[in-house]
């Protein structure tokens, strides 16, 4: 039988490790504090001395108006555009929209080719990425409401520089692809040269291979290939690796990056998306097949004509949302 006195020095015990456990958790929380804010720092430091002339952050946060669906869904306006190009003559070369639902641990992503021939509200028929150029990511949001009936609560516009210092900070080493032809191109923005085969990729060659259009493909091989490498990157950064590297990343990224999602729905999207991360993303491409079909008008040039209707159903299928439009 346990006596009092016993029992009193259980309890002291008990209460100890307790005590002890939690100085432990303490101590490591304090130096993951401590580490994650000097990665985010250092990541920061290192993209300011890498950048001149980056993206103006939240440039177009107070004109982007976009809509909550109301549905527990996150819904994303994702451009990608090279800095080069002033505000005013500015045109985006990839322009996707992302979805993550936490509920049902769901990623999807559509890719609009940016020669899509589409109204644009006050302008009239142009190419979709003549949108961003005549007003922004708002009027290209207007524009994918109008002929899409698709509404997005966000937009995320990364720099293309972003990008390579983004997948030089996930994955120091490089990312594996395989090459799965010859690609060399080269123009005003750089040269791209890679030889076939598997082999591990830096930022600036991953780029390269993303925005490739010098064959027969053209741009519907960019699409696929920009598709590939989204589902790469995700892939590396939810590894055991990646996860230690998010601070120095969220760093590394901000001078390129300018969205209207604010610092708590970001790291909320973060810790959902990375530590119950889906296996795949589900992935678009508008026009979808056998709905498009090439056209020249003299105030847009070369354009992608499409079954309207076809690929409005298709993307909101895809979604599955009902026709903002309407609204």
């Amino acid at each position: 039988m346990t006596t009092r006195k016993e029992f009193k020095q259980r309890n002291r015990k008990k209460r100890r490790k307790r005590k002890a456990f939690i100085a432990v958790f303490l101590l490591f929380l304090i130096i993951g504090i401590g580490i994650s804010s000097y990665e985010y720092m250092a990541g920061k430091r290192d993209a300011m001395g890498e950048t001149e002339g980056e993206l103006e952050n939240n440039e177009f946060k107070h004109e982007f108006q976009g809509v909550d669906n109301k549905d527990g869904k996150t819904t994303v306006l994702m451009l990608g555009v090279d800095k080069r190009s002033n505000k005013e003559t500015m045109r985006t070369d990839t322009i996707m929209i992302a979805q993550y639902d936490p509920e049902e641990n769901e990623a999807k992503l559509a890719s609009l080719m940016r020669d899509t021939y589409v109204d644009i509200p006050g302008y009239g028929y142009n190419k979709l990425n003549a949108a961003f150029a005549f007003g922004g990511p708002e009027l290209l949001r207007q524009t994918i409401k109008k002929n899409f009936g698709i509404e997005t609560e966000y937009y995320s516009i990364v720099d293309f520089d972003g990008f390579k210092q983004i997948v030089d900070t996930v994955a120091p080493e490089g990312i594996e692809v395989d090459v799965e032809k010859k690609m060399y191109h080269k123009d005003n923005t750089g040269t791209i040269n890679l030889e076939p085969g598997t082999q591990k990729l830096n930022g600036e060659e991953l780029l390269g291979y993303a925005r490739y259009r010098g064959d027969a493909s053209s741009d519907f091989g960019r699409v696929k290939r920009q598709q590939e490498v989204i589902q790469l990157m995700k892939d590396k950064l939810v590894s055991a690796k990646g996860l230690l590297k998010v601070p120095r990343l969220i760093g590394t990224i901000q001078p390129y990056v300018d969205t209207n999602i604010d610092s708590g729905k970001m790291v909320g999207l973060a810790k959902d998306f990375i530590f119950n991360a889906p296996d795949n993303i589900e992935t678009l491409r508008i026009p979808v097949e056998g709905s498009y079909w090439n056209e020249r008008y003299s105030h847009a040039g070369a354009v992608l004509a499409h079954d309207e209707q076809k690929n409005r159903e298709a993307l909101q299928k895809f979604f599955e949302v009902e026709d903002s439009s309407k609204e």
